[in-house]
């Protein structure tokens, strides 16, 4: 199998301890994600992208964390790479249009549902920022930012549907059974177990079916 690249299982780390708030843990995970190659811009990604799952407070804090070992690792002498940013992103007003045919491709299917239809608000925020403003950005690949969800959902509780609704998005984006289960090894490897057992568990199904 094509096994998941360093910076690839870099992202897991990072994004469980930002989903619950570990700091000591996110600076250890940061550090070595920049030393896996992971660019400054690539995290900056994962961190913004993590506020519509772990909230603006989480993110907020892990940005700034991000910048207190960036700028511990130039007072040693690192010099971490800045990568691309992001290109345009669709006006507000293509955002929905974009955002739906954006969802609809991770998905694999129009997403739709008695939900949706009780709160509309929700769907139009999904569509339109979530997947027409966030998964429009371009300088992180939707497999990686799709590694970044699995592994926040996971270190999180009670939210095993929308867990389940990402390893699926996973496979749609072309991560495979196999890869998913190198990335829960690598969050049980990196301390994050009670994560890397909710990811296995949502793979289920899945790896009974290769």
């Amino acid at each position: 199998m094509n096994r998941l690249t360093d910076t690839e299982l870099a992202i897991g780390p990072v994004a469980t301890a930002t989903a619950i708030g570990d700091m000591p843990a996110l600076s250890a995970a940061l550090e070595s994600a920049l030393d896996a190659g992971l660019s400054v811009n690539e995290l900056k990604e994962v961190l913004v992208q993590l506020y519509a799952y772990a909230g603006f407070p989480r993110a907020l804090n892990a940005l700034g964390n991000l910048m207190r070992v960036l700028q511990d690792r130039q007072r040693r002498g690192l010099h971490d790479t800045e990568g691309a940013r992001p290109g345009p992103v669709p006006s507000p007003q293509a955002m929905l249009e974009a955002g739906t045919a954006n969802q609809t491709a991770l998905a694999g299917a129009p997403v739709t549902g008695p939900l949706f239809d009780f709160a509309p608000a929700i769907d139009q925020f999904l569509k339109a920022h979530l997947f027409g403003d966030i998964f429009a950005r371009d300088n992180l690949p939707w497999a990686s930012r799709e590694l970044a969800t699995v592994a926040a959902l996971a270190a999180l509780d009670d939210v095993e549907p929308q867990l389940q609704a990402h390893i699926r998005i996973s496979l749609n984006v072309g991560l495979t059974v196999e890869q998913l289960d190198q990335f829960a090894d690598e969050l049980a490897a990196r301390g994050a177990g009670l994560a890397a057992r909710r990811a296995r568990a949502a793979l289920g199904p899945h790896r009974e079916s290769v």
